[in-house]
């Protein structure tokens, strides 16, 4: 299946919370799960909400991961079978991959509104690891890793409305950021309790493990 290219809030309305997917509009009072908390379509309001149990669990947090770090099925499997792979905690393990992308390392560096935002800004060129130019989202950050914006991109619009957006609120301790210079330097892996996301990754394990 192709990437997904729709209105990312019917996803969150889907999922019934909030994925921060649009970046400033989901703090604000016009995102959507405040304004319509209930299933998207035609039926939704009216649709009689079952319980979600066993498999549809695993499912439905799986399916939530994927959107927030904007990642297709195959993508996502090869992470989890790399973590599993792995000596730790195999849930643990997979987030770490995830929050180590470096479009998501650069999200989390203030240099995006959104995750989806992050992408883009990578995608274009416009971000270098170590002095050299990566465009591959999916590129894995190591400790020591040094992620800044190309000198012919600082002065962006898009990067000086980041930078006002941020002001701190994605800000982990595994990274070091030098806003004013629009760098920034993995110090650490992340841990668990770095990824506050509504994500349970025990479910996504048992999901694939069966």
């Amino acid at each position: 299946m192709a990437r997904y290219t729709g209105p990312v809030c019917r996803l969150c309305r889907r999922d019934g919370t909030k994925l921060f997917l649009k970046g400033a509009k989901c703090f604000t009072d016009k995102c959507p799960v405040e304004k319509r908390n209930f299933p998207p379509g035609q039926h939704g309001q009216s649709k009689k909400i079952k319980k979600v149990v066993g498999y549809g669990l695993q499912l439905r947090e799986k399916q939530k991961a994927k959107r927030i770090y904007f990642t297709l099925e195959t993508q996502f499997r090869a992470y989890y079978e790399k973590a599993a792979s792995r000596t730790g905690v195999t849930g643990e393990l997979l987030l770490q991959q995830l929050e180590t992308r470096l479009d998501n390392v650069c999200y989390r560096m203030g240099f995006a509104m959104s995750r989806r935002q992050s992408r883009q800004v990578v995608r274009h060129g416009h971000v270098q690891v170590n002095g050299r130019k990566v465009n591959i989202p999916s590129f894995q950050c190591k400790v020591g890793d040094v992620i800044e914006i190309r000198e012919a991109s600082k002065k962006l619009v898009m990067l000086e409305t980041a930078k006002d957006f941020v002001s701190g609120q994605n800000r982990v301790q595994w990274i070091e950021v030098a806003a004013d210079n629009l760098s920034g330097k993995v110090i650490a892996m992340p841990k668990r309790e770095d990824v506050n996301l509504p994500v349970n990754e025990q479910l996504i394990v048992e999901l694939y493990s069966k």
